[in-house]
């Protein structure tokens, strides 16, 4: 670690200031005519003079040397312009603010008061002092550290200072006074080696002192904090027993269906949805509510026996215990395996088992309703199409059945077959009847009777088919006829036959849909049953406190290395 060094802070007291010192006409004189050869390229802000001009015009200043007159005439007193021409005058020479703030330094440095920049400017100047010339300012810098050196030596008066000219300055007398100005005496290597001996010490005592402050710090905002941590996992945490089981929602066997089906048919995917809305159902706060009304879940944990940290209030609130229900109801799906993992915690190793008992069983009821309705929603387009269908028969039948005996006809084809058999005959014996007349008419004399006979007979054939003809097409008065009797049966009957066949279809359909809805059948097996523990399963007293240990370090570090960048800002 390297020490930044640090420099000491000048002119802090009052003895350490430069202070005003006397000024003869003859400085005055020669801080009016330094002469300064005027460059080009000069800085902005200062102020140049020529040897034969100051700047002034003329305009004379209480305090200063009086100008020097042609040979032949006398040295008269220098008439002082009033102070406000004075300062307006150096207002017009427009200084800057940085050579307004030189001067009233400078000003301080001589204890001059001054009421305003420009009036420190005018008084500056009454005493032989160029506050713009940096050579000004360095002698009197150099001047005032020659008399500190004096005072310390015993001296009671600075040498005379010669000017250009040759010309002396009054010696003024200095109080003699500490001073705090490093000293210019030569270094020995005894002094040299005692000065880094006593560096390495202050250096070796700021590193303890560093230590010492850095332990203290670990001490209060980790140490602390982790005993704290520790003392309460150790001494004051309830123990808590956790049951585990595991278990995974099946699906009946799907091995005559095809397709993608058949694909994931025997693998996870088939059941990954309902495993999640499973493990969904058993960490909602329906699953709290039916826990709490069963087996009192708020009582269990509302024990004065348990530490104040867990223990619900009294008063506590459904969200308040649904917090430290999800605490301890840990369940977890592995999507590879097809299993679901679930670890109740309790205070009591017998109330865990039943939590997990409970738990399965409304799991199962879940699987349960979720496959029952979608059985239902499969079977229900069936069963309303097959009643439809079966509804639709009856009153097919009922229609051919009203036919028949409102017209008298049970089948109107064996109905026409009959009528047209008894039409054949009758036509028959016609033909016979007109044989026989044509064998008695051709005899050269045929017996009248007989022809008569013959003829009669042919007549009343004739018109015994005419009407049975007639009850084909026209009917009677009880009766429409035949043909009307027959279409109107073999409507119906077609009707009926329709509806027959779309009731066997919607037969097989409803047998399909109950095939299908068996094979959406889910069950949840149990892989690990739930077995109460003999010993208490957290807290993990060791393990905790490790971790409570990293937390504390970890913020501990994140806040000094943000300090310390923050610092770092703000001091550069």
């Amino acid at each position: 670690m390297t020490t930044p060094p640090k420099a000491r802070a000048y002119r802090i007291n009052r003895e350490e200031s430069v202070l005003a010192v006397g000024q003869g006409p003859q400085a005055a004189d020669e801080s009016r005519k330094v002469q300064v050869g005027v460059q080009k390229g000069a800085r902005p802000g200062e102020q140049l003079f020529e040897s034969h001009e100051d700047g002034f015009g003329d305009m004379r200043f209480p305090g200063a040397a009086k100008p020097a007159r042609p040979s032949g005439q006398g040295q008269g007193p220098a008439d002082a312009a009033p102070m406000a021409e004075r300062i307006a005058a150096v207002k017009a020479e427009n200084l800057t603010d940085r050579q307004l703030r030189m001067a009233r330094r400078i000003a301080a440095m001589h204890e001059i008061q001054a009421a305003s920049d420009h009036e420190a400017v005018v008084l500056l100047r009454d005493r032989g002092i160029d506050p713009f010339h940096r050579a000004s300012v360095s002698r009197i810098l150099s001047e005032e550290g020659a008399r500190v050196q004096a005072q310390d030596s015993g001296a009671t008066a600075l040498p005379a200072r010669t000017d250009r000219r040759g010309a002396g300055t009054a010696i003024m007398p200095v109080p003699p006074g500490p001073t705090n100005l490093p000293s210019r005496e030569a270094l020995t290597e005894d002094r040299r080696a005692a000065e880094i001996i006593r560096i390495q010490q202050d250096m070796a005592r700021r590193r303890r002192r560093r230590l010492l402050m850095l332990l203290a710090r670990l001490a209060a905002f980790v140490g602390l904090p982790t005993l704290i941590a520790g003392w309460y996992y150790f001494v004051v945490a309830t123990p808590l027993y956790a049951t585990v089981s595991q278990f995974q929602i099946q699906q009946a066997d799907q091995s005559g269906s095809g397709g993608l089906g058949g694909l994931f048919g025997g693998t996870q995917l088939a059941t990954n949805t309902d495993s999640v809305s499973v493990q969904s159902y058993l960490t909602s706060r329906d699953a709290l509510l039916r826990l709490d009304k069963d087996l009192g879940f708020k009582s269990a944990f509302q024990d004065p026996a348990i530490d104040p940290i867990l223990r619900l209030a009294p008063d506590a609130t459904n969200e308040q215990a649904y917090k430290l229900y999800r605490n301890s109801v840990n369940i977890g799906y592995d999507p590879t395996e097809g299993v679901i993992n679930m670890e109740v915690i309790a205070p009591d190793p017998k109330l865990s088992q039943e939590f997990s008992i409970a738990l399965i069983k409304y799991a199962e009821g879940q699987v349960d309703q979720m496959t029952s309705r979608l059985r239902e929603d499969q079977m229900k387009g069936s069963v309303e199409s097959y009643q439809d269908a079966e509804e639709k028969v009856q009153q097919a039948q009922r229609r051919v059945q009203e036919l028949q005996q409102k017209l008298g006809v049970l089948d109107p084809v064996a109905e026409g077959s009959v009528i047209m058999g008894h039409i054949a005959e009758l036509e028959r014996q016609l033909a016979e009847k007109r044989l026989e007349l044509g064998q008695l008419q051709s005899n050269q004399r045929p017996n009248a009777g007989r022809v008569a006979a013959v003829q009669g007979d042919i007549a009343r054939l004739e018109a015994m088919l005419a009407q049975t003809r007639s009850q084909l097409t026209e009917g009677n008065n009880t009766r429409g006829s035949l043909a009307t009797i027959s279409g109107e049966i073999r409507i119906a009957e077609s009707d009926l036959l329709t509806r027959q066949e779309l009731l066997a279809a919607a037969a097989a359909q409803m047998e399909t849909a109950r095939i299908e809805a068996n094979k959406q059948v889910r069950y949840l097996s149990l892989s690990v049953a739930p077995v109460p523990p003999d010993e208490a399963t957290y807290p993990k007293a060791f393990q905790n406190t490790i971790v409570a240990f990293l937390v504390f370090s970890g913020i501990y570090l994140m806040l000094s290395l943000t300090a310390s960048i923050l610092r770092e800002q703000v001091s550069s």
